[in-house]
């Protein structure tokens, strides 16, 4: 294979940062200033690696295409300035446009709200062939829903469906969706961007203090920022109650950009590869009619 190294150092690299059991997780176990054995002066053969793992994608996302029978969907969910948005640039920088498309999912719109909280996600799942990425999902559901009540009430629910298990509820159907999904060839992959406070803190004075950056920074971030403590309790009960086989958790270190970024790309070339995608081969008739149509152009003139 011809990307049979990278695919290995795929493995290797992402390992550790895989959850497929909830039973004890502990996000506390998992440091954002990780770079496994990877320290800043290897910050440009990670680099390297990343680019090599873009190329391996490229030629992934090729093959799953022509085969037509698998759909990839990426979850990416995380604090805000943990780097959602340049993980999402930078390791599908080698993608086909028409292999590909990404869906950010922000306040729920009224139309949103009078259905159920998971059928804005399902509209835009990919189709087969396609990679579909998620900036956000239906796991704000458990997340930001959870931390602000007030959003809860604005779902309108029916009188008797919100109850003391509402969450693990939750958690269930969220289970349930993508087991669905899984057999019927979507293979789900979620991220959770592990930025530390300290590192938020930095970012945001970074936004602050340069002009260019300025648009990026909202007051209100600040507000959810003083609810850290209640965000990391949801994203620890959100991981331990959803992370299965068929669609794990990776708990990526995110104080270090290009350390995410390697380890997003190690995932999804690996995950990608482990659908055993191949071309489609093509069966004595069709042969015969390539063979034709070769002979027809090497005749043309001129």
């Amino acid at each position: 294979m011809k990307f049979a190294s990278v695919i290995a150092r795929a493995r290797k690299i992402s390992r550790p940062f895989r959850v497929t059991k909830g039973d004890g997780f502990r996000l506390k176990d998992f440091d954002p200033g990780d770079t496994g054995s990877l320290g800043i002066q290897d910050k440009e053969a990670a680099e390297a690696a990343r680019n090599e793992g873009v190329d391996a994608l490229a030629s992934l996302q090729e093959m799953l295409y022509a085969e037509d029978r698998w759909a990839a969907l990426f979850l990416v969910q995380a604090m805000d300035a943990a780097g959602k948005d340049s993980v999402i640039k930078h390791v599908m920088s080698g993608v086909n446009p028409q292999g590909c498309q990404v869906a950010s999912f922000k306040s729920p719109s009224t139309e949103e709200l009078d259905h159920d909280y998971l059928w804005r996600c399902q509209r835009e799942l990919p189709e087969r062939g396609r990679i579909g990425i998620f900036n956000r999902s239906y796991y704000e559901e458990v997340l930001v829903v959870r931390v602000h009540p007030e959003y809860l009430a604005a779902q309108r629910l029916p009188a008797g469906t919100v109850t003391d298990d509402l969450w693990e509820e939750r958690f269930r159907q969220i289970r349930r969706f993508e087991r669905h999904l899984q057999e019927n060839g979507t293979r789900v992959t979620k991220f959770f961007l592990n930025v530390s406070r300290e590192e938020q803190k930095r970012r945001f004075l970074e936004r602050i203090e340069k002009p260019e950056k300025n648009w990026k920074f909202n007051v209100g971030d600040l507000k959810e920022r003083s609810l850290w403590k209640e965000y990391m309790k949801a994203y620890e009960e959100m991981i331990r109650n959803t992370a299965t086989d068929d669609a794990p958790w990776y708990v990526v270190p995110a104080d270090h950009k290009w350390f995410t970024r390697l380890v997003v790309a190690q995932v999804i070339v690996s995950e990608l590869e482990s659908l055993r995608l191949r071309y489609p081969k093509v069966d004595a008739e069709r042969k015969k009619e390539i063979e034709g149509a070769r002979k027809a152009l090497e005749k043309e003139k001129g």
